[in-house]
């Protein structure tokens, strides 16, 4: 699969995961946080750049925390968008 489009699918799984936290759906969360850490797997890591290498590497503990998840989300979103 297109890392562009797992990358946007792994962003808006983390804006669910950030917005569930947020409003104390805990369940929830952690159904879009599992969603989340495995489609990280579906990624060709060695085309990405080294900063989203980073993060990704950082996504377990970003998931527990929503103002993470969102900063995340954003992040993997905006490279998404900018990457061809």
């Amino acid at each position: 699969m297109d890392n562009k489009l797992v990358l946007g699918s792994l962003a808006s799984d983390l804006k669910r995961v950030s917005m569930s936290l947020h409003r104390g759906s805990l369940a929830t969360a952690s159904k879009f946080a599992t969603e989340a850490l495995n489609r990280r797997r579906e990624l060709d890591t060695s085309s990405l750049d080294p900063y989203i290498q980073k993060l990704l590497d950082n996504l377990e503990s970003t998931v527990k925390d929503p103002e993470d998840a969102l900063m995340y989300s954003t992040l993997f979103q905006n490279y998404s968008s900018a990457s061809s």
